[in-house]
């Protein structure tokens, strides 16, 4: 199967809402109500109902004012700190294509990918104890079509394609318009990648992490922890078996009568 790269294009956003739209669309997911909060963006952040959100953010510089919009959503880790965290086999899983899909029906509502994801994408619903969030559109792009967030684009924004095609096309646009790719770590790669302006900094972008990859607590768990705790409980069986051997099965003993010799 190929793998594929949903590539943003902020310096063409124009905060249309469109993606946001045909996400709720094809995903079925309801309306949220929302206020407003002294901001364009609506709602106010991602849910477990909402898994796409243009974000709006006004930054100030050499007094110029810089309007910021965004699509956000999760960015498909190729290493994702979810799938590593997530106790519960199933629940989430990353797939050939480079998407990672969650499946609330084995979700037992630990939270562990809220804390391990370093871009605080996934979204809890307290009601029922689940977790939600964008899953590249997997059932789509499996049957040959783009995501529905990008399909719905009429700017040019978003765009999707394979791997390859994408990082050359992201290099080419950022050279061109003199701007930067996000996240740039090779050392942590995604499948959601940004052209971001050369005008502004990462930091002027609300919901950002400049400095992506794994949380430590996540690797000590999976890697030194776990299999202690594995090791301390094949130890503990392998004890009650060796009494056994030794031992024989547990007897109760008859309680005496009172009185009794």
């Amino acid at each position: 199967m190929a793998e594929y790269i949903k590539l943003v294009d902020v310096t063409k956003c124009t905060g249309c809402r469109g993606c946001q739209v045909a996400c709720k669309q094809w995903n079925e997911l309801p309306a949220e109500k929302t206020g407003f909060t002294g901001s364009l963006q609506n709602p106010k952040d991602l849910s477990y109902n909402t898994w796409c959100l243009i974000r709006f953010d006004e930054v100030e510089k050499k007094d110029k004012l810089n309007w910021l919009m965004r699509h956000d959503a999760c960015m498909h880790c190729e290493t994702p700190a979810c799938v590593k965290a997530c106790p519960s086999p199933g629940a989430l899983f990353k797939t050939p294509e480079g998407a990672v899909v969650h499946d609330t029906n084995y979700c037992i509502g630990c939270k562990s990918c809220i804390v391990a994801c370093p871009f605080d994408i996934p979204r809890n619903n307290p009601a029922i104890e689940k977790m939600a969030k964008c899953s590249l559109c997997y059932d789509r792009i499996t049957d040959g079509k783009k995501p529905a967030c990008v399909t719905a684009c009429p700017t040019g924004c978003l765009s999707f394609g394979s791997k390859d095609a994408m990082l050359m096309a992201a290099e080419k646009r950022a050279e061109q318009i003199k701007g930067f790719i996000y996240p740039n770590n090779p050392k942590y790669e995604t499948h959601l990648m940004y052209i971001m302006p050369g005008t502004v900094e990462i930091t002027d972008f609300s919901h950002t992490n400049p400095n992506p990859k794994m949380p430590a607590t996540i690797l000590w768990w999976k890697n030194l922890f776990k299999p202690l705790t594995l090791i301390g409980i094949g130890g503990v069986a392998g004890a009650a078996f060796l009494h056994y051997i030794i031992k024989g099965p547990h007897r109760v003993h008859e309680k005496k009568e009172e009185g009794g010799e």
